[in-house]
C-alpha cells in the first residue's frame, strides 16, 4: 500500500473526535452559591463540540455566548488555519465539565451557528487526551483520577 494511501486510510478511520461537554455560566453559579440566585435560573446546557488540539482555547458560537449570558471581557485577535486574522470578542467566564471534569475559562466567541472548539488549554487543565481511534477523550495514564497539573 502506498504511504498516500496510508495516511488517506488513517484519517478516514480516525475521523473528528466530538465530545459532549456541559457549559455553565460560573458567575450565575457563583450567585447560586451565596443564595443569590436560584439553582433553576443557572444558565447552563450541553452541546457537542469538536475537540481540536489545533485550537489554543474554547471557542463558542454567538448565539450560545448570548444563551449563556457571558459578558465580553476582552478582545483578541485570532488567526485561522487558513492563515487569515480577525479581531473576536473574548467572553466568560465559562465553567466547562466533561468526563467528571471541569475547568473555568474564558471563550473566544465565533460567528453565530458556527461550530463550537475545545482547544488544547482546555483539555491540558482537564488534563485529557484527544484519542482519535476511539473517537473519545481519556485521562492521561498518570492521572487517571484527578488533573495533574505542572506548577513549575
Amino acid at each position: 500500500m502506498a504511504l498516500s494511501a496510508i495516511i488517506q486510510y488513517r484519517r478516514e478511520a480516525m475521523g473528528e473526535v466530538k465530545v459532549e461537554i456541559e457549559l455553565e455560566n460560573t458567575l450565575d453559579r457563583g450567585m447560586a452559591l451565596r443564595g443569590l440566585l436560584p439553582d433553576d435560573q443557572v444558565r447552563s446546557f450541553k452541546v457537542q463540540v469538536l475537540a481540536d488540539t489545533g485550537a489554543v482555547m474554547l471557542v463558542l458560537p454567538q448565539d450560545e455566548v448570548e444563551a449563556l449570558g457571558l459578558p465580553e471581557v476582552r478582545k483578541a485577535v485570532v488567526k485561522y488555519a487558513d492563515e487569515r486574522t480577525e479581531e473576536r470578542s473574548v467572553a466568560g467566564p465559562v465553567t466547562v465539565r466533561v468526563d467528571g471534569r471541569a475547568a473555568t475559562v474564558d471563550c473566544i466567541v465565533g460567528p453565530p451557528n458556527s461550530e463550537p472548539l475545545l482547544g488544547h488549554v482546555v483539555l491540558e487543565i482537564m488534563d485529557l487526551l484527544v484519542d482519535p481511534l476511539q473517537q473519545k477523550l481519556t485521562p492521561r495514564p498518570e492521572s487517571p483520577f484527578l488533573p495533574e497539573l505542572k506548577l513549575k
